[in-house]
């Protein structure tokens, strides 16, 4: 499947088995073995989530990811849980089951996680890890009358 908005790709998911459930009336399409989707954001990088299983809900365009979900950003950053849920619409993920998370700044791990795509914005719940802060010396500018 490819996911287009404004005839840019925004995403696309392969799976080895597509149950189509279009029929019913809340629509949902089914990935039992598992489904690999690739993100494409405005300059075109590659980010890539894996689940065991997935389902995507037609209507609300949220997908429920379950099983081994890794996340895999453009910049290395790497995501792990047992389940994830992606609010397709708001370009939105949120858990309520542990996590862990690296990058180049983070090494987390915690038991809620509720972020934008580019994990600029997040809140998690009992968090435990380590963060890099840059630190700067505060400089005193003092002005002297002449």
């Amino acid at each position: 499947m490819t996911y287009t908005d404004s005839a840019y790709i925004k995403a696309k998911l392969s799976a080895p088995v597509h149950l189509d459930y279009s029929h019913l009336s809340f629509k949902y399409s089914e990935f039992p073995e598992g489904l690999k989707v690739i993100f494409y954001n405005e300059e075109n990088q590659e980010n890539t989530v894996t689940a065991d299983y997935g389902i995507l809900y037609n209507q609300t365009k949220i997908v429920d990811l379950k099983g081994n979900v890794v996340l895999l950003s453009h910049d290395g950053s790497r995501l792990e849980t047992n389940q994830m849920y992606w609010d397709a619409e708001k370009e939105w993920l949120f858990t309520e089951k542990p996590f862990i998370f690296h990058n180049s700044d983070y090494n987390l791990a915690a038991n809620r996680l509720d972020t934008n795509k580019e994990f600029t914005k997040f809140q998690t719940g009992n968090l435990s890890g380590t963060i890099a802060v840059e630190e700067k010396k505060d400089s005193i500018i003092v002005y002297e009358k002449l």
